[in-house]
């Protein structure tokens, strides 16, 4: 796990540690950087081989309260200084990007209507029905995506991350579920994929235009919906295959465990991250996410054939947990009033996490 790893473009990391993605809902109303995120990361780069930052959205109507911004040019100072930032500590800087589609509402779209593959409301409490996207506008969205890359290229990231994962708008163009489509964007598994597809291809032309260095590209998914019709296991290898075919640089996969099987198939009892790792082999590196606190978890997820782990909670809970685990030395494994003051944890990050225990523990 302390070993340097090479991803196939060539950048290579001083471990094999990552910094999971995780939302702070700290940024200036107008996406900007506060000086409590940059702190917030400061504090947690240290000793790891990147960090994947918190999503940024690719355009206004991409955001959620507090999200961070990739949607202009006028943001590149900011994410600059977000980068740099991570840099102090030798550390590669991943920015995820984003477009937050119908989990999106009025209240913090400043009272548009949120958009999506179709006019499919999600499953959840008080859920705003969301309006259909025009074909001319998922075409603008894929050149978004693709605007966001060139910015995070300016801005002296090592690499992105597409977030097709945890609900989002890639994710809701490839579920069965949020896209009922007609058009060459929907209706088929393979026209499901198109929308993904084309995201990645974009962000690859950007990169070989803008580059100056080999420049990370990532991709994130989630490899199961419990909604019917929903994504189920053996859609997203189909999908993984043809991002295996597109010479990402890593594929993440995002898990609330890392031990976890199948959710819709209770007889698969094989890991999910074990199935993957059979279909991308050496060719597309995976990273493996899900309450990963110890070095013992990072030995496990390790050996399932995954390149990278990714820490996420425990990062918040002890920001020196990577150096810790390489001296040996005890965890922290609890928030509390006492240890705050030492984790630059953001206010709206902090009063979340008070709110929602079962989500970290607290003393």
């Amino acid at each position: 796990m302390f070993e340097p790893f090479t991803f196939p473009n060539g950048v290579t990391l001083a471990n094999r540690i990552v910094m999971a993605p995780m939302t702070t809902n700290s940024s200036f109303v107008n996406g900007m950087l506060t000086s409590d995120e940059l702190a917030y990361y400061k504090r947690r780069s240290k000793g790891l081989g990147a960090v994947i930052t918190a999503c940024a959205h690719v355009m206004e109507n991409g955001r959620f309260a507090g999200s961070l911004s990739v949607a202009s040019d006028d943001m590149i100072p900011s994410l600059r200084k977000l980068a740099d930032t991570i840099h102090e500590n030798d550390t590669k800087a991943i920015l995820q990007i984003f477009h937050v589609g119908r989990m999106g509402s009025r209240k913090t779209l400043k009272g548009i209507q949120p958009v999506s593959a179709s006019a499919v409301a999600p499953l959840r409490d008080n859920a705003e029905e969301p309006r259909a996207l025009e074909e001319e506008e998922v075409t603008e969205l894929v050149q978004a995506f693709g605007d966001a890359t060139r910015r995070a290229i300016e801005a002296g990231f090592d690499g992105i991350e597409l977030h097709g994962a945890n609900t989002y708008l890639i994710q809701q163009f490839f579920s069965p579920h949020s896209n009922r489509r007609d058009d060459k964007w929907g209706g088929s598994l393979e026209k499901r994929m198109a929308f993904p597809l084309a995201v990645v291809d974009e962000a690859k032309k950007i990169i070989t235009k803008h580059a100056t260095k080999p420049f990370i590209l990532g991709y994130r998914i989630s490899p199961e919906e419990l909604e019917e019709p929903g994504i189920t296991l053996a859609d997203t290898k189909q999908l993984v295959e043809a991002l295996k075919g597109k010479g990402l640089d890593y594929l993440h996969v995002s898990l609330g465990r890392y031990e976890q099987t199948s959710m819709r198939d209770k007889t698969n009892q094989t890991t999910i991250l074990s199935e993957l790792a059979t279909i991308t082999g050496e060719a597309l590196p995976l990273i493996g996410v899900g309450n990963i606190q110890t070095k013992e978890d990072i030995s496990k997820v390790l050996a399932m054939g995954v390149s990278l782990a990714a820490m996420g909670r425990q990062l918040i809970v002890d920001p020196d947990s990577v150096e810790k685990i390489e001296k040996g030395a005890e965890l922290l494994t609890a928030l509390s009033e006492e240890t705050r003051p030492d984790l630059a944890i953001p206010d709206m990050m902090w009063q979340y996490m008070k709110s929602n225990k079962g989500w970290l523990p607290f003393e």
